[in-house]
């Protein structure tokens, strides 16, 4: 009976408890030019079976079998069985936002570890619950430092994830915040520190930039710090990428550290919901978006878990809030905080150190295709590489589909400047021979697009 609707009879009776002698006149208030009068264009009944049948179907015309080297901002990496095992459990999966925080002391440790983590990598004092994802992670940190130095303007790298700067460029809109871009180094990928010089002046609240950037370079947080502190700008560090953190030294001359974990154990899924992360130094806490878990004592002496700050407050406070984030991304953070427990230190760090060396090796092997040139590379870089090609990338991509390889991403979509240049990226699940098949596919002759 699980999805079946009334029978006759009972519809009967209802009708009849409220005075209507048919559907119709149930319905007779509504305008008749509005009504339905026919059967709907659907189609017949199904069983259970074969609305299995149909999905499976359905689900076997997605591409499969399919090598990908796309990136930038949305990360293929293995994601260990135990994840879903555990998120799955009843007392997760089924917890709301804990208004009555205290007696969901589960779900209040876990948020708690998934902090005191993301403290630690991260190198700032304290993190909060999860934010929706990176991008807005990004525009709340920057609203953040509006709020904590009385400035209203900010200056944000464009080598930051574009769609994180569109994320950006809609809340300072609407908040009053002028929010001026400045430039990269054509050479290294890194951000022009001598045009970042020239962007701060004394009304500006914050820079924001991103390491490892939207071209997969590190970026020289120390002297980007120390140009914007001299001024007495915050700096925010933006990463898309998590996993870099297990061998990229992490930001701590950032005053704001803001982060999407979806590479923690968090599946693609077309999109989300993915984890955003903020952290930042200790000073700044009560400006801090969302919510925040603290650890105590009972009146027993036993530890336990409470709501520091919450975004109930956001309701009451209302055009005074901090934020107008009210959801609990929890569930999503304890994916990431299962990840970060099953790999460890060392797991990460190794998780990384793989990571790196598939890159190196797909950047190298790719780069020696006819037409082909690597560039940025006079500075570090994690998983990610940007390469300028003779053809172009749809030309280089269509190539590759045939071989059921999805290539890298145009990026004069966002970099106009950058014509003929696309970025890749090659993770831990990336093998030798699909990095060696796309070589061979590219040293091959080209085929008209």
């Amino acid at each position: 009976m699980r999805y079946l609707p009334k029978s006759p009879d009972e519809r009967k009776k209802m009708l009849a408890e409220i005075g209507a002698k048919s559907i119709d006149d149930l319905f007779a208030i509504i305008p008749e030019e509005y009504r339905l009068t026919g059967d709907l264009n659907v189609p017949r009944q199904h069983a259970e079976s074969e609305i299995i049948d149909y999905f499976r179907a359905a689900g076997d015309m997605n591409a499969t079998g399919y090598t990908s080297f796309l990136g930038a901002g949305a990360y293929r990496h293995y994601r260990p069985v135990v994840i879903d095992a555990l998120v799955q459990r009843g007392e997760f999966l089924t917890s709301y936002t804990p208004y009555q925080a205290e007696i969901t002391q589960g779900t209040l440790q876990a948020i708690f570890e998934f902090q005191s983590m993301i403290a630690e990598l991260t190198g700032m004092d304290v993190a909060n619950a999860s934010m929706y994802d990176g991008s807005t992670g990004a525009a709340e940190a920057v609203m953040m430092a509006v709020r904590v130095t009385g400035r209203h303007k900010a200056v944000a790298a464009r080598t930051v994830h574009p769609e994180y700067r569109e994320v950006l460029a809609t809340y300072a809109k609407h908040q009053g915040i002028e929010n001026i871009p400045f430039g990269y180094d054509r050479e290294t990928g890194r951000v022009d520190l001598a045009a970042l010089d020239a962007a701060i002046t004394s009304e500006t609240a914050a820079v924001l930039v991103q390491s490892p950037n939207f071209f997969g370079v590190v970026e020289d947080i120390p002297a980007i710090a120390a140009i914007a502190h001299a001024k007495g700008a915050l700096l925010i560090v933006s990463i898309a990428e998590a996993v870099s953190l297990g061998t990229v030294r992490p930001p701590v001359e950032a005053d704001i550290v803001t982060m999407e974990a979806q590479s923690f154990g968090v599946a693609l899924s077309y999109g989300g919901p993915f984890c955003g992360v903020i952290a930042a130094k200790e000073q700044y806490l009560r400006q801090m978006p969302g919510r925040l878990v603290g650890q105590t004592v009972d009146g027993n002496g036993y530890r336990g878990f409470v709501l520091t700050l919450a975004t109930r407050e956001q309701h009451i406070r209302r055009e005074k809030a901090t934020s107008n984030i009210c959801t609990n991304q929890a569930l999503v953070a304890l994916m990431a905080t299962i990840f970060l427990t099953v790999y460890g230190k060392e797991g990460i760090r190794e998780l990384a150190e793989h990571n790196m060396a598939k890159a190196s090796y797909a950047a190298k092997t790719l780069s020696a295709a006819p037409g082909a040139k690597l560039l940025f590379d006079k500075a570090p870089r994690f998983h990610e590489f940007v390469l300028k090609t003779d053809e172009a990338p749809a030309v280089w991509n269509k190539r590759l589909m045939n071989s059921n390889i999805v290539g890298g991403i145009d990026l004069s979509r966002w970099y106009p400047e950058m014509e003929h240049a696309t970025l890749w990226c090659a993770t831990e699940v990336m093998t030798r021979e699909n990095i060696d098949k796309a070589a061979s596919v590219l040293a091959a002759a080209p085929v008209e697009a």
